[in-house]
């Protein structure tokens, strides 16, 4: 009862809302009392600027977020942010999946793979005024002037090769950012707990609380001798960041206030009530129907092949991860009525902007309209855009769509396909030779065609290239004949590819290259369409965002951009939350709980080692003996800070806060008020995952490593000393 009289009192306080948001940094000074409201002590204006500490320390991958913590380049991330680079050094007589990885010397630390990199933001600016310059009025005219314009813009900021350039939209299109980004090339594998610990409970904790995993792994920043980024080579030197986080060993408490800063993937805040409903009825089911098809399938042939496992364990970490946040969003949406709250909504800005004349009455009604088309268009599309789900098939696609480009002047090339991408390219067709296997490959495309031919939608094309085979079995040999016949298995084939004209495409007897050019007209008409729709909803989108912030703004309400995978800040304080009907969630978990989980088999199997040092209470100076505020402080006379044991005696393992993220924000920095790192961002609630639709403030809660737990296991468990050392570890 107290829990909910203090929900409702946090909600009709306003203090509840304080916390939401994914702001850009530039916001930070227009936020700054509600900042200091949380008891965040760092300046507003240093955190808004980029060469500043802490900002400029904070990291992307290019699909999650990390951070420098030493002069010499190490960098701290999530272990399942950081999976396919242990994947990729993983093999039969040294599974680091399985075991663990910890080099001792700097000799000793492998590269993380081709692709991986690091991005490090330098600049942000607003080139809202020269996207929108000069668009056409016909659709697919005008979407093709703003990606000239968005190109222009990249083109001449990328004057330094070693600097990768993006025109980011915000607010659907309302806004547009040129973002600067530093790029470090030769990223290596520093220090990995083994899964048994970086995803303890496994995908049966996921997005589940308590939690008790160690989602945390190291790696380092290496650049040539002269100082710039380079690719890998072994006389590569530690790159020295401008900036590194300090680390706060004695970490938080209850009611602290925090912000952690990373690059969110994707929110739908401002999306309208159709939009919700497309995505809860036929889109996130349909998904995830597929996605579990996919990983029975891979973990059926994985089980008596470790080769197999090792290779797919990425992608099925990953679809794992997508299946369970599907299954939440469907859950949460029975749970709560987010469709009649975001009609409820709705409708009163309707109501608001019937009282402006001058008003776009008709606004909604036009988009609603467009929005119609594009959902059509996905459904027509989905099961052909399956059928083509080959890696070989999609590598081939690529090669063949790189060859026409290359007819065309850099300028005028897709992007994905300019002379900007080709290192890029060339990585991502080298990484195949470490994440595939014909079997498995096979396999999962025979199912995507089987779904394909048993719907209504299907295109010519596509059935003329598969002979008009209905028959499973005859289906199923056609495609043994593709993987007998075709080079594309072979890296250094792949890569010779890319040097190849339309030509010789067009008189291949390569079986993938053969289907991939009979389906490129069709494709390309296809994205054709795509565009033409997107360049009417350029001009809708942008209306619509401006009203509704206009809207948002008279209300007094938070008003940030959706996530897009630029970085932002977010804040909030270290809390529970009441999850259900008398069941309250403690803010903080301890390494007791990871025994009681134990048993022995995955995903709850804890190494021996981490499993001794716990019974024989090896905690040193990293037992806390109280994760709780005074009683007489007033946060906790206000929160459920008070709701407490009388003592803790632990490691701290894993901690809830009320900060704002979503995926992207994986391995985020988790900042005390004083902007020192004491966590990483790994996972939210299951009750909160529909918080990409809606925000709830009473139960919307992040779960971040303790980075007490992360300094324990370094201390006495795995003994890395020499990566302690390099630490600026301080306390209060």
């Amino acid at each position: 009862m107290r829990i909910a009289l203090v929900a409702a009192l946090v909600l009709s306080s306003g203090l509840a809302q304080a916390d939401e948001g994914q702001w850009q940094p530039y916001q930070m000074p227009s936020i700054a009392d509600k900042l200091a409201q949380r008891g965040i002590e760092i300046p507003a204006k240093q955190l808004a600027d980029l060469t500043q500490y802490p900002m400029n320390a904070v990291v992307g991958l290019g699909y999650c977020t990390a951070s420098f913590v030493s002069p010499q380049g190490l960098v701290v991330t999530n272990h399942h942010c950081a999976y396919r680079a242990i994947q990729y050094n993983s093999k039969t007589e040294h599974n680091y999946l399985e075991e663990g990885f910890l080099a001792n010397t700097k000799a000793e630390e492998p590269s993380a793979g081709p692709n991986e990199r690091l991005y490090i933001t330098e600049a942000v600016t607003d080139v809202t005024k020269s996207v929108n310059a000069n668009l056409s009025e016909e659709p697919l005219a005008r979407y093709e002037d703003i990606q000239s314009n968005r190109k222009a813009l990249i083109k001449e900021c990328e004057t330094d090769d070693n600097y990768r350039c993006s025109v980011s939209s915000f607010h659907n299109g309302l806004e547009y950012y040129l973002i600067k980004q530093l790029i470090i090339r030769d990223v290596r594998l520093v220090y990995a707990p083994p899964e048994s610990v970086g995803a303890f409970g496994g995908d049966i904790d996921n997005y589940e609380y308590p939690r008790h995993s160690g989602d945390f792994t190291f790696l380092r920043a290496y650049v040539g001798k002269d100082g710039k980024p380079a690719g890998y080579a072994e006389d590569n030197v530690p790159f020295e960041p401008k900036s590194y986080l300090k680390i706060n060993a004695d970490g938080v408490k209850a009611g602290d206030g925090v912000f952690a800063a990373g690059y969110p993937g994707s929110t739908s805040r401002y999306r309208l009530t159709s939009e919700l409903e497309f995505a809860s009825d036929w889109m996130y089911p349909t998904y995830a129907k597929r996605y579990q098809l996919q990983i029975d399938t891979i973990n059926q042939m994985a089980a008596d092949n470790n080769t197999i496992a090792i290779k797919y364990a990425g992608s099925l970490a990953s679809m794992a991860n997508r299946m369970k946040k599907l299954n939440g969003l469907l859950d949460g949406f029975k749970a709560t009525d987010i469709v009649g709250i975001k009609q409820a909504r709705e409708n009163d800005f309707l109501a608001w902007l019937k009282k402006d004349t001058q008003a776009n009455q008709n606004l909604i009604t036009e988009l609603e309209a467009l929005l119609a088309k594009q959902q059509n268009q996905i459904q027509t599309d989905y099961f052909f855009n399956n059928a083509q789900s080959s890696s070989l098939l999609s590598a081939a696609k690529k090669l063949y769509r790189l060859a026409k480009e290359k007819q065309l002047p850099d300028a005028k090339r897709e992007q994905g396909f300019q002379e900007r991408d080709m290192k890029m390219f060339a990585a991502n067709l080298k990484r195949l030779e470490r994440s595939f296997d014909v079997s498995v490959d096979k396999t999962l495309w025979l199912q995507d065609l089987n779904a394909y031919m048993a719907q209504n939608q299907r295109v010519a094309i596509l059935d003329e290239a598969l002979n008009k085979i209905s028959d499973a079995e005859a289906l199923s040999a056609k495609l043994d004949g593709y993987y007998a016949l075709t080079n594309l298995t072979d890296k250094e084939q792949r890569l010779a590819w890319m040097d190849k004209d339309a030509q010789a495409f067009e008189t291949s007897s390569d079986p993938f290259i053969r289907l991939a050019v009979a389906l490129h007209d069709t494709n390309m008409a296809q994205e054709k369409t795509e565009k033409s729709l997107k360049g009417q909803l350029s001009t809708a989108r942008p209306e619509y965002m401006k009203a509704i912030i206009a809207y948002y703004k008279a209300n007094d309400w938070p008003v940030y951009p959706d996530a897009n995978r630029t970085l932002r800040i977010t804040y909030g304080m270290v809390d529970g939350y009441q999850s259900r009907d008398a069941l309250y969630k403690q803010p903080f978990t301890r390494l007791e709980g990871i025994v009681g989980k134990h048993t022995g088999e995955e995903p709850y199997n804890a190494p021996k080692k981490l499993l001794d040092a716990i019974a024989t209470k090896d905690y040193g100076k990293h037992t806390v003996a109280s994760v709780y505020q005074d009683p007489r402080s007033w946060i906790c006379s206000l929160f459920s800070c008070l709701d407490k044991p009388e003592e803790f005696n632990s490691v701290p393992v894993n901690f809830l806060s009320s900060v704002d993220t979503t995926g992207g924000n994986s391995g985020s920095p988790v900042f005390n008020g004083k902007g020192e790192l004491v966590g990483l961002n790994f996972d939210s609630t299951y009750e909160a995952i529909t918080k990409d639709w809606f925000f709830n403030p009473t139960i919307t809660r992040a779960v971040h490593v303790d980075f007490r737990y992360i300094l324990w296991m370094m201390d006495k468990v795995d003994h890395a000393d020499n990566l302690i050392q390099e630490l600026d570890l301080v306390r209060n």
